[in-house]
């Protein structure tokens, strides 16, 4: 049996689970070191987080480069499988004992980190999104503001995030020119007329399985892929739910731009409409229909640069 040890990782504590064993180490540099001893000492072959807004990856990654294969599992899962082996309670010691026991249950494997180029491209990626709202978010404000001066805070505002956007924008342009790979997927990606650089940008960052995994595992990554909802004889409605919100969005919005250009997709909603579906089943069908399609691009790409 793998030995794995449950991390809850909190801003300050590292919560550790193996063995029946329990362990509190700080969340530094040296709590770190400590938790890896730990590890050692009881024979750990893998270390499970969960996601945690980020807050875990020094400890992921400081693991990772000391030979310590670690994998990240997912908040709600550990949640759902904790209530079914009637931990309603919560605590730390409670959340790290959890994690162990989810990660054993599902068979977790180790997921490496991502490199350096891929770990930047992301936070540029995170930064131009938080910039894109933050204008939004200006702009809305201007049109209810009627005051002279503070009319003119706004549009000052609203020009530095202008010029934020442009450089980030340059930024991850020049990022993704300079690697051969991300290059060459960001010619494949934009084959498809309509897709542009924001498109690119979120699907590199965001989806970096692209072309690496079947396409009805891609949709289903990106919460696209219709799930059985049925029981006994009766066959209910197939929803989506779950996946990568921040690609799936871009996916919506780009694939209505793409089936104006693209005949395959046009016809594909032609049929839909004459089927008499829904406008968000077609919305939906069509961003799935486009992530396929650019799967199985990119997955022809990769073969070739390999």
């Amino acid at each position: 049996m793998q030995i794995i040890c449950g991390v809850d990782v909190a801003k300050c504590w590292l919560d550790a689970w193996v063995l029946e064993r329990h362990r509190r180490f700080a969340n530094t540099a040296e709590g770190v070191e400590q938790l890896l001893g730990f590890c050692r000492d009881h024979g750990v072959e893998l270390v499970v987080m969960e996601a945690s807004g980020g807050v875990e990856q020094d400890a992921f990654l400081a693991l990772w480069k000391q030979g310590m294969p670690c994998a990240i599992a997912n908040p709600r899962a550990v949640r759902s499988f904790a209530d079914a082996m009637g931990f309603l309670e919560k605590t730390d010691r409670i959340d790290a004992a959890m994690i162990a026991g989810y990660a054993a249950a599902k068979k977790l494997v180790a997921t490496p980190p991502p490199s350096d180029q891929q770990r930047q491209l992301n936070a540029l990626t995170v930064r131009l999104r938080q910039v894109t709202s933050d204008i939004s978010i200006q702009k809305q404000r201007l049109h209810s503001t009627r005051d002279p001066k503070a009319l003119a805070s706004l549009k000052e505002v609203i020009a530095l995030f202008n010029r934020q956007l442009k450089a980030l924008a340059a930024e991850i342009g020049a990022l993704i020119s300079v690697d051969p790979v991300w290059a060459a997927l960001d010619k494949t990606i934009r084959s498809v007329k309509g897709v542009a650089d924001r498109a690119v940008t979120y699907i590199l960052a965001d989806l970096p399985e692209i072309g690496t995994i079947s396409n009805k595992a891609i949709a289903k990554l990106v919460g696209l892929a219709p799930l059985a909802n049925d029981s006994g004889k009766r066959t209910g409605k197939r929803p989506v739910r779950g996946g990568r919100a921040t690609v799936r969005s871009v996916l919506y919005l780009v694939a209505d731009i793409a089936r104006r250009y693209d005949p395959d997709l046009a016809s594909f909603r032609e049929r839909l409409i004459a089927q008499g579906k829904s406008k968000m089943v077609i919305r939906v069908a069509l961003a799935r229909k486009l992530i396929v399609k650019l799967n199985a691009k990119v997955r022809e790409t990769r073969a070739a640069i390999a």
